[in-house]
């Protein structure tokens, strides 16, 4: 039989791991290199000391990691106890476009919280995607930088990391400046493409972390993207590899 000290701090526990409903107001921040990020002020659907649903007005991809400030209740923190705002690491668990009244137009985002600081990896490449790889007796979650080809056949299209097709598409980059000024233009076609990323045939000199704006007239579909790697295939044509940061390919017509 449990003693009375036994039952109340497993009941402690079981409080801490609960999700509660509160609208708490959370400052989300981002990056898409090292040099290029962003932020977003919004509110939380629920929370517990290990983990928050929020909103979000872009998609984030499954696995990758995002800094959260917020007036966290103390009962559930694991450290700072004292300090106004809580800044936690989490890693992205699921992100789905909103489905109710109140979330249409948003994307509907699930965090595990990681801790204080997030790893070296991640530091030197922000666009890594991670996995849960254990949990720590405290409760946070351990990480591991995740395989390139992971197996998410269970996951919604919009939770997998994604699927890519090998289909081409008529295409048009166009090349931004910081304030979003039209620099270079290229019409062009896909190698590939996925619900969060491309690859394409270009010539245009690109460096890694450089944005840009892909159009299809096909999908009737305009959005910003960041360039994550490029190479020169064996047919002697350079691609780049490009994620898509504000808004998801609709791929319901190819699928």
């Amino acid at each position: 039989m449990e003693s009375k000290t036994e039952v109340e701090v497993k009941n402690r526990e079981t409080r801490r791991i609960q999700r509660i409903a509160l609208t708490l107001p959370v400052k989300v921040e981002g990056k898409d290199s090292k040099a290029d990020g962003w932020e977003e002020i919004t509110r939380l659907k629920d929370i517990s000391a290990f983990g928050a649903g929020f909103t979000l007005r872009r998609p984030v991809k499954r696995g990758r990691l995002l800094l959260l400030a917020l007036p966290m209740p103390r009962k559930m923190r694991c450290y700072d106890f004292l300090e106004a705002q809580y800044r936690i690491w989490a890693i992205v668990r699921r992100c789905t476009k909103g489905e109710t009244r109140a979330d249409e137009g948003l994307y509907v985002v699930g965090v595990a919280f990681i801790g204080r600081v997030p790893p070296a990896s991640f530091l030197e490449d922000p666009s890594i995607i991670y996995e849960i790889s254990d949990q720590h007796e405290e409760g946070m979650w351990e990480i591991d930088a995740a395989p390139k080809e992971p197996i998410e056949e269970h996951l919604s299209k919009e939770e997998r990391r994604h699927s890519r097709y090998e289909i081409p598409l008529n295409v048009t980059v166009q090349v931004l400046d910081p304030e979003g000024n039209i620099l270079k233009r290229e019409d062009t076609v896909t190698e590939n493409i996925s619900l969060s990323g491309a690859s394409i045939f270009s010539s245009i000199e690109l460096e890694v972390g450089s944005f840009i704006e892909l159009q299809c007239k096909q999908y009737s579909t305009s959005i910003k993207a960041v360039v994550r790697g490029k190479r020169l295939g064996p047919d002697g044509i350079p691609r780049l590899h490009i994620e898509f940061i504000d808004n998801y390919f609709p791929l319901e017509g190819i699928e």
